[in-house]
């Protein structure tokens, strides 16, 4: 269990205080009473559990008081989520370089099979949403439980020129955002000053990004992860392909000309990228997609063939089922407070001394 507000912890102060003056008030009271030669005589002519009765409203009064006290700090549980409740985007590299033979019969087909197959094995209402990028990100399939129209969306992807990571983190927050009134909206405004992965909880959605290459386009992964990190949403990327990329043959269907602004690219065989920010475009970025999942709270995966592919994408609903989610409790302890306060009135009418 933890707090928001932990110093709001210090109105329970007012618990002790309140006591004090209870049994001030109760020493006075016996200073002015009647006295009575016996004790025990006293005590025979009582009704029997009468004593504790007129401390009962009392006992109630400061434990609710102490309740409201706790409630005031906001304490939160945190929780297991189970995966039925997990949206899922998918962000797939659909660059030109996922044409590369390497993996037979090339990146891409293995990778639409790989997605197919997770897409097919997700329980029953776990929502998935497909983003797609390649110079620029766009969203294909905002979070669904649909699975024909997510298989037919990954069935016709194409390829086009360039890789823009950052920027499909950035989408696949906003297509989160869409469906968890808890995640905002990228939206235009730089990220606050946030601290590690899950300092203030994580939500049980989560994007899985796959690509073959380095960022070549838009806004740098590393510059995209506190926008992820501010929201509570893990990254869980996948670098896919060989270290020594074959040559690029993609079926007429997967080049998909200027699709997502593409102009064929390419020129004799060769691949012509652009907007190159470090590494090789043919190559997945291995570090710096370790780094965006160890700093969102995800985790790093490598496939070089079509083996490992399926084996990454079979083991994550293991660790999405894993999610957990912190949960504000503090409508608990007020409501358990406020029906202590109204039982400390009850019983104190009806036990009062006076008519």
């Amino acid at each position: 269990m933890s707090l928001t507000w932990p110093l709001a912890l210090l109105t329970i102060f007012v618990v002790p205080i309140v006591l004090g003056a209870y049994l001030w008030k109760l020493r006075r009271r016996r200073k002015y009473a009647v006295r009575y030669s016996s004790v025990a005589l006293l005590r025979s002519v009582l009704p029997k559990g009468s004593r504790l009765r007129r401390h009962l409203p009392v006992g109630l009064l400061l434990a609710s008081l102490a309740l409201l006290g706790f409630a005031s700090s906001r304490p939160q549980v945190t929780r297991q989520v189970p995966i039925g409740r997990t949206s899922i985007i998918l962000a797939l590299d659909v660059s030109r370089s996922m044409c590369s033979t390497d993996v037979a019969p090339n990146r891409l087909a293995v990778a639409q099979a790989a997605a197919r197959t997770f897409v097919q094995d997700q329980p029953e209402g776990t929502r998935i949403g497909i983003v797609v990028f390649s110079g620029f990100a766009q969203l294909a399939v905002p979070p669904t439980t649909d699975r024909k129209e997510l298989i037919g969306a990954i069935d016709g992807l194409t390829t086009a020129i360039g890789t823009a990571i950052g920027s499909a983190i950035l989408k696949g927050l906003d297509a989160i955002a869409e469906v968890n009134p808890n995640v905002a909206p990228v939206g235009d405004a730089p990220p606050a000053t946030v601290g590690p992965p899950g300092a203030k909880g994580f939500v049980p959605d989560i994007v899985v990004l796959l690509t073959d290459g380095a960022n070549t386009r838009g806004i740098k992964p590393l510059e995209a992860v506190p926008y992820a990190v501010e929201r509570g949403v893990r990254v869980y990327t996948i670098g896919f392909g060989t270290t020594q990329p074959a040559a690029m043959v993609c079926s007429r269907t997967q080049l998909g000309g200027a699709a997502l602004g593409g102009d064929g690219g390419f020129n004799g065989g060769g691949f012509r990228g652009g907007g190159g920010q470090g590494g090789s475009p043919l190559v997945a970025d291995e570090a710096t997609l370790q780094a965006v999942a160890d700093q969102t709270g995800g985790q790093h995966y490598t496939a070089q063939d079509t083996g490992q592919l399926r084996q990454v994408f079979a083991d994550l609903p293991k660790d999405v089922e894993l999610q957990k989610e912190r949960v504000e409790i503090t409508a608990v302890f007020a409501a358990i407070g406020a029906l202590l306060a109204a039982a400390a009135v009850a019983a104190s009418i009806r036990w009062s001394p006076y008519p």
